[in-house]
């Protein structure tokens, strides 16, 4: 079973900072990539930043240069920082895990979901 914990919402005003953490925990269960994905109202879900059981980091363009993800120490918990933030940034983020069972198939969970509003 495998369970994905995001936590570090809030509110904050434009041109600030927050710290979003994701925590996953599985009893077997092999991750191969952490991904960070939001939903604004009205519109689709979109992924902003991923990360690869190597480290290999990925942005979209929207948040390159102010967001950045990393692995904390040798947890199973992702922090994005997110910077410089702005209005459009504001949405419900949301963390994905991706990789293999114990019986070797490739499956994917997701958080509950963090709120995220940058509103002065």
């Amino acid at each position: 079973q495998v369970q994905v914990v995001e936590s570090g919402g809030g509110l904050v005003q434009p041109g600030g900072s927050l710290r979003l953490s994701c925590s996953v925990s599985a009893s077997v269960f092999r991750i191969n990539a952490i991904g960070w994905y939001r939903q604004a109202p009205g519109k689709e879900r979109e992924l902003v930043a991923s990360i690869t059981r190597v480290g290999t980091t990925s942005y979209a363009d929207s948040v390159k240069g102010r967001f950045a993800i990393s692995r904390e120490n040798a947890q199973n918990t992702w922090n994005p920082q997110m910077n410089s933030l702005k209005s459009e940034d504001t949405a419900v983020y949301y963390c994905n895990t991706e990789g293999l069972t114990g019986l070797g198939y490739r499956a994917d969970y997701w958080g509950q979901g963090t709120q995220v509003t940058v509103s002065s």
